[in-house]
């Protein structure tokens, strides 16, 4: 599904072109890395196993979880188990759709937050919610996440046209968060139960905390569709690197394309927003602690994408466990402490190019 392969991307002339015009991309793809965050995600699997407030020591903690019985048993299954496997699955789909934005925008800033899909499948999330008098495991609420996303990130690729520059794209992408903060500040006006407030704000900062395994069941199918759709694209970010004209003449059918990452975008962000809230900056820093290691093409940064998004997100879902508060913090505040200072680096980072560069 990944294409994490070392041979040229392109063959014949369209590979020599490639090879000339990019010179950084034919920097082999590193396997070593995978396979340090792959061994890095599951110990931090294995921490998020043993951690929590019920005061069971690590040895307790993986005895209930192989033996099955006894109150160890009922938290670490029942609890510990699905709150982690979603944090590593949605930090996936997350560090994978940031990959994947970045690769169809040639642009590093590219992340579904930044567009407003999370805000927007949360505040579709939030209305069926105050609205369709359904609760929360129904399948109904992944499925208004799931089209709130889509119409986001299909509005921005409407908005910013094929040829954006950075400053379009990110005004789209503020003027949809912003109109998706409305809407949610509009269902807290005209919400029926006064309740809702509690639920909004659960979508609003993102939480894994309390989830179950029938929330597990809800997402997993959207999040496994999410994979395949936005992975099957792998070859088209790279022909993309050589610019919208050169890949069409390659072959690559571009519409489709972003048809396939859109819709792709939308599965596995709102699937995740439906079950865990709006969580942010996972998608932007993800593709970016991997990309020095793996290369600069587009495709080999996938894989690693997805898997830095999942340890990052299971780090902070293990961080609000651990760190002293009267109520658990939210993970989607832990994430934007360590997105934010990071998105200001990025931009510090591309002002001192461009200053530095010769007029």
């Amino acid at each position: 599904m990944f294409d994490h392969t070392v041979p040229p991307p392109l063959g014949g002339e369209a590979g020599l072109l490639y090879g000339r015009l990019h010179p950084a991309m034919r920097k082999t793809s590193n396997p070593r890395v995978s396979l340090v965050l792959a061994v890095l995600v599951a110990a931090l699997t294995l921490v998020s196993i043993a951690v929590g407030p019920a005061g069971l020591s690590p040895r307790e903690a993986f005895a209930g979880l192989l033996s099955g019985e006894g109150t160890a048993a009922i938290i670490v299954r029942e609890i510990r188990l699905p709150r982690t496997l979603l944090a590593a699955l949605i930090g996936a789909t997350l560090g994978l759709s940031g990959a994947a934005l970045q690769g169809l925008l040639r642009n590093p800033l590219a992340e579904p937050a930044l567009f407003g899909a999370p805000q927007a499948a949360a505040a579709a999330a939030s209305f069926v919610i105050a609205f369709g008098f359904l609760p929360a495991t129904s399948l109904a609420v992944p499925i208004a996440g799931i089209l709130g996303a889509l119409v986001s990130v299909g509005g921005l690729v409407l908005i910013a046209g094929n040829r954006a520059s950075l400053t379009v794209i990110l005004l789209a992408g503020l003027a949809l968060a912003s109109f998706a903060g409305a809407a949610t500040a509009l269902i807290l006006n005209l919400a029926p139960n006064p309740f809702i407030a509690l639920e909004v704000a659960f979508w609003l900062l993102g939480s894994l905390e309390d989830r179950s395994a029938d929330h597990l069941m809800i997402a997993l199918p959207f999040l496994l569709a999410s994979w395949i759709v936005l992975g099957v694209n792998a070859r088209a970010f790279r022909a993309l690197t050589l610019g919208e004209d050169a890949a069409a003449s390659l072959g690559v059918n571009l519409t489709r394309a972003r048809l396939l990452v859109v819709a792709g975008t939308a599965l596995g962000v709102g699937a995740g927003v439906a079950v865990a809230g709006a969580i942010g900056f996972v998608g932007l820093v993800a593709p970016h602690l991997v990309r020095r290691g793996c290369g600069y093409d587009p495709a080999r940064v996938m894989l690693p994408g997805a898997l830095a998004g999942a340890a990052l997100l299971l780090a902070s879902d293990i961080a609000v466990r651990i760190i002293p508060a009267a109520i658990e913090l939210k993970v989607g505040v832990v994430t934007a402490l360590i997105g934010v200072p990071f998105f200001l680096a990025m931009i510090f980072r591309e002002r001192d190019r461009l200053e530095g560069s010769p007029s």
